[in-house]
């Protein structure tokens, strides 16, 4: 950056514009650092000029000087976007896998499940053996009821490492199973997952996936039981999130009685 500013600072209106640009990438390159936003920091250092200006218009106007006293006060959804140009941004400059899966995961949870799987396929591509990737990708697959394209995924991150994402992946692979008429496998990957936590999700859908193929009624009544007693010793938040598996729970346990 310094030889770039001693060359172009030799000549008259050339080198003005040449130093008024290079102090515009300083104040950005400085502004990045204090924000922690070093890989854009590293884009400014090597670039010239033109980095500079896209941190300005994707980063620094939309956050606004450090310490702005609005800060924090924004539209629903603009740190989505934001941080949505930001990824797009370095993907342009780096093409890195890492930097796909995180914006496949912002398009996961806004439920653009079309977007969020071409980034994960874009994630797997480069880096087809992290296990982030494809069990995000095969979860993605399993809300798109594509359950035949979401076991090998599935089944190739639990079968080492059972614990993925504290168990929900286990949990899709469970539901993928089921989904494709698995009823055997879907119910011992259930009784893995039990064996492991007590989510109400896990207890439920054991139970309905028992029922149906004939199992223990006594087996599936005891599950249900657990998530409806248990749901009143729960916090509010936990009881919001998990009251779709509660009205299940207790429909279907007025079926056994």
């Amino acid at each position: 950056m310094l030889n770039t500013i001693l060359q172009l600072a030799g000549g008259g209106g050339v080198g003005l514009f040449a130093l008024v640009v290079t102090a515009f990438q300083v104040w950005m390159f400085v502004d990045a650092v204090r924000r922690g936003e070093y890989i854009w920091a590293v884009i400014i250092f090597i670039g010239w000029g033109l980095s500079a200006v896209l941190y300005f218009l994707m980063v620094y106007r939309q956050a606004g000087p450090i310490g702005n006293p609005l800060a924090g006060f924004e539209l629903p959804g603009a740190a989505d976007r934001r941080q949505i140009a930001r990824l797009k941004a370095e993907i342009h400059h780096l093409d890195k896998a890492h930097l796909h899966l995180q914006l496949a995961d912002i398009y996961f949870s806004q439920g653009k499940l079309q977007d969020a799987e071409t980034s994960y396929r874009a994630a797997y591509d480069r880096d087809p053996g992290d296990e982030d990737t494809r069990a995000h990708l095969g979860n993605c697959l399993m809300r798109q009821n594509r359950p035949g394209e979401a076991l090998p995924l599935l089944t190739s991150v639990c079968a080492v490492n059972p614990k993925h994402d504290y168990g929900y992946t286990l949990m899709t692979l469970a539901e993928a199973q089921a989904a494709a008429g698995q009823t055997e496998p879907a119910l011992a990957t259930w009784r893995q997952v039990l064996a492991l936590y007590q989510y109400s999700r896990a207890r439920v859908q054991y139970a309905e996936l028992l029922l149906k193929s004939g199992g223990s009624r006594e087996e599936a009544a005891r599950h249900l039981d657990e998530v409806i007693n248990g749901a009143e010793y729960t916090t509010n938040f936990q009881r919001r999130r998990e009251a779709v598996w509660v009205s299940r729970a207790k429909a279907l346990r007025r079926q056994i009685t």
